[in-house]
């Protein structure tokens, strides 16, 4: 997950959710507006939205063996 910059300068930071004892309980985006305590530290990183479709459509292309792999080993932690 990318931290995304929209065009009126909001970042949406992606977020995970873990219980008590580590386990993930969900993935989400919180936005960031400027000002706020964390923008300037997620700002360099962050891609509009634009560059973000354009590397998951590259890594979608340009990795289909490692896709694979990974949606395997995904679906076999969600089946656990």
């Amino acid at each position: 997950m990318y931290v995304i910059r929209l065009a009126d300068g909001t970042l949406r930071v992606p977020q995970s959710l873990t219980s008590e004892d580590g386990r993930l309980i969900g993935n989400a985006y919180v936005d960031v507006q400027p000002g706020e305590p964390g923008y300037d530290e997620y700002l360099p990183e962050s891609l509009t939205e634009e560059e973000a479709l354009l590397r998951r459509r590259r890594w979608e292309e340009e990795n289909d063996d490692l896709e694979r792999e990974f949606l395997a080993f995904k679906a076999e932690q969600e089946e656990a």
